[in-house]
């Protein structure tokens, strides 16, 4: 999969998100590590695991 991500030095540091999974941020040193935190983040998002409470529903949505 791909993701797009913003990236951007700010002072000493790197930050950045993804773009296509909302909650996915980082802040690093390098851009190197910036780019290896935001994949680690979006594994992470992917691989855990939701569960919709009673009165919620999951459903799919094609775009």
């Amino acid at each position: 999969m791909k993701f797009r991500a913003v990236i951007k030095k700010s002072g000493d540091w790197w930050i950045g998100w993804l773009v296509d999974l909302p909650g996915v941020n980082a802040q690093e040193r390098t851009e190197e590590e910036l780019v290896e935190s935001l994949k680690i983040g979006a594994e992470d998002m992917l691989n855990t695991p939701f569960e919709p409470k009673e009165e919620e529903q999951l459903v799919s949505i094609d775009v």
